[in-house]
């Protein structure tokens, strides 16, 4: 009896672990998502626009990855291969249809202070030049790539390690204003590094706590040495660039292809250079001799790893984040999902792979993602396509970008941090929704320009963990006593047929960013059950049941709130007295969710809600004005329902 028992047991575990064929394809395309889209696409109805997508995406990576190696203190060239590997990886493994990943500014500034603390400018053999060399460059050029390169690899190597460790649900600790306060607040950083190209000014490299402070006295107290020449050719590039995308995306919908003007400004720049020798007549700066081809991998020197540990950590944790609110926002316009753990393995190899290429590290950008939104992208083949322009760049074009002047160069980056330096908006959106948030956004920004990026972002999730466990044991959690007596009350007032199409789901707890995603999930979960059903119930009061949509547990839903509702178009009442107070992301998932509902044909009512979070969703979005969606209470919401429903019998009969 024992062996039989045995016997059984092992023919379980067996089949518990063995492997299945459809397991292993299932894991591979969950792993490597191109697997699950590529033999899929339309060639018919996506290549085009993936093409044109690819190319303009070409002329941005192009530009970028000459500016971020400059900004991360390495040879342009390498700004270049940047440009390439990363892209290729992350179309391998990435779920975001329209990232472009690629150098980054607050990545390359990050790696920048590495390069600058191991590599200073005057170190090095700038003599050595010759088989051994990389592409003819210089010594140092190979020992600064070679620092960016370790940054580059360690950084992805925590990021898989994160990945590997789960830890893409922790997400939910970077919260909004504390995502945009940090990107704002590098950004300011950057336009700070590229000040002494834009004024053509000799300086030395100013780094470290209130080293953003430093600069801007280092260029007041030198004042005299601004080159007028560099100063207005870089006025004119930053004011052609604005005024060009301006007008692009004026008239995006009227023409069909934009102007690439940092393509035709580089053009125009590098041939007017050239022609009246700007770099030996005004003594401009220019990029220099960029190398063809590209170089034999090589592994990053692992004897200075324990060295890049605080910027390896600053790209991981940046990079990431940065990149993933790209993501999140591409999926949530164009409807599909985004998983956090596997956006983590393909950032990580994005990262590790490239670096045995002497790739800078890299991330994705707001200014390619909106560039693949406008130009109409459809998939990852776009960013494949554009790699095709990249290395045809590296092979044949490179050279000829020799006369390019520096100034250019940072016009184009100051120019495409655009999108991360109007992000002060921001600070009235969250004044009007929550002043809580808007105090976070100022701290973590002065935190950021005073520090750097990654101490302003752990300073920004400490903060808003701080104020969120300060003001939980305030919250009122509602009395279930009471609510059953609403419930008595509603029944006894309204008719079977109004309430068998109504569900009531009470909120009873304060909606903040620890919390929001789940409260979303578990909605959506109910309104899916009730669409699915075809059945009607025969008990009123299954359908008629208050949720309580405990978020913070780590459990689902009461198992009686996912019955399913009659197959007619039902109405939610979501019941907010137990929402006693809330934040940015909870009024922004509240929004979503009602957005979704609607879309779905279910029309939500909020009831006892407080007058601050009506204000704070009317600001927060433009809701349905055709009908009124706030009431006093319960029974008002489900009265108008009633009426709502004897009007629209009355038309139909009238129409008879």
């Amino acid at each position: 009896m024992t062996g039989a028992r045995r016997k059984k047991k092992s023919v379980l575990w067996s089949r518990m672990h063995a492997p299945h064929g459809e397991d292993i394809k299932q894991w591979c395309r969950r792993r490597v998502p191109i697997l699950e889209w590529a033999p899929h696409y339309n060639l018919k109805e996506n290549l085009l626009p993936d093409t044109v997508s690819g190319i303009m995406l070409a002329v941005q990576q192009v530009t970028q990855g000459l500016s971020f190696a400059i900004l991360s203190s390495v040879h342009p060239v390498f700004g270049l291969y940047g440009s390439l590997f990363p892209a290729i990886i992350y179309a391998i493994f990435g779920m975001g249809r329209h990232v472009a990943t690629g150098t980054f500014a607050l990545t390359s500034l990050i790696s920048a202070s590495a390069v600058e603390r191991l590599v200073p400018q005057g170190s090095g053999n700038l003599t050595a030049l010759g088989n051994t060399s990389v592409l003819g460059l210089s010594e140092l050029e190979v020992q600064r790539i070679g620092v960016a390169a370790a940054v580059s690899f360690l950084g992805g190597v925590i990021q898989v390690a994160m990945f590997v460790l789960q830890l893409g649900s922790a997400t939910f600790l970077l919260t909004e204003p504390v995502i945009s306060a940090m990107t704002t607040g590098a950004a300011t950083h950057v336009v700070t590094s590229q000040v002494k190209y834009l004024l053509g000014m000799k300086m030395p490299y100013i780094s470290g706590p209130l080293g953003f402070f430093y600069i801007y006295a280092y260029v007041f107290e030198n004042i005299k040495l601004v080159r007028v020449e560099a100063l207005l050719l870089s006025f004119l590039s930053i004011v052609v660039l604005v005024l060009v995308k301006e007008l692009n995306e004026q008239f995006k919908r009227k023409i069909k292809v934009v102007l690439p003007v940092d393509l035709v400004l580089i053009i125009a720049a590098s041939f007017a250079c050239y022609c009246t020798n700007m770099e030996n007549t005004y003594g401009l700066e220019v990029v220099g001799h960029i190398p063809e081809g590209i170089p034999r991998p090589r592994a990053p020197p692992m004897s200075i790893l324990s060295s890049v540990i605080p910027e390896a950590f600053g790209v991981a944790l940046v990079g990431y984040v940065a990149s993933l609110a790209l993501a999140q926002g591409s999926a949530k316009k164009f409807k599909y999902s985004v998983d956090d753990n596997q956006e983590f393995l393909a950032h990580g190899l994005s990262n590790v792979i490239p670096s045995f290429f002497f790739c800078i590290p890299s991330a994705a950008a707001m200014g390619r993602t909106a560039g693949l939104y406008s130009t109409g992208a459809k998939t990852q083949v776009a960013c494949l396509i554009s790699c095709i322009f990249v290395l045809i760049v590296i092979y044949a074009i490179g050279p000829l970008l020799y006369w390019l002047p520096m100034c250019v160069l940072a016009s184009i980056i100051v120019v495409g941090l655009k999108g991360m330096l109007i992000q002060f908006r921001d600070l009235k959106k969250y004044w009007n929704v929550d002043k809580i948030d808007w105090g976070i956004w100022v701290s973590t920004y002065i935190f950021t320009i005073c520090f750097a990026a990654n101490v302003g972002l752990l300073f920004g999730v400490v903060c808003t963990i701080a104020i969120v466990i300060g003001r939980f044991p305030r919250a009122k959690t509602l009395s279930i006593k009471n609510m059953k007596e609403m419930e008595f009350k509603v029944k006894t007032e309204m008719d079977g047929e109004t309430l068998q199409q109504v569900k009531i789901i009470s909120i009873n707890n304060p909606l903040v960013f620890l919390n929001a995603k789940k409260f979303h999930t578990d909605l959506m979960n109910i309104i899916q059950k009730e669409n699915a059903s075809n059945q009607p119930l025969d008990d009123i009061s299954k359908c008629e049941q208050n949720t309580l949509l405990n978020s913070l547990s780590n459990g689902n839903c009461n198992e009686e709130a996912s019955q399913p509702c009659p197959n007619e178009k039902c109405s939610l009442i979501l019941d907010c007295s137990g929402l006693t107070f809330f934040d940015y992301s909870g009024v922004s998932m509240l929004v979503e969710a009602y957005m979704d509902c609607k879309s779905r044909s279910v029309d939500v009512s909020l009831a006892h809600c407080t007058a601050s979070l009506i204000r704070a969703m009317q600001y927060y979005a433009n809701l349905d004005s055709e009908r009124q969606i706030f009431f006093e209470s319960v029974s008002a919401a489900i009265s108008t329902i009633h009426s709502n429903k004897n009007l629209s019998k009355l038309s139909d009969h009238s129409e008879v």
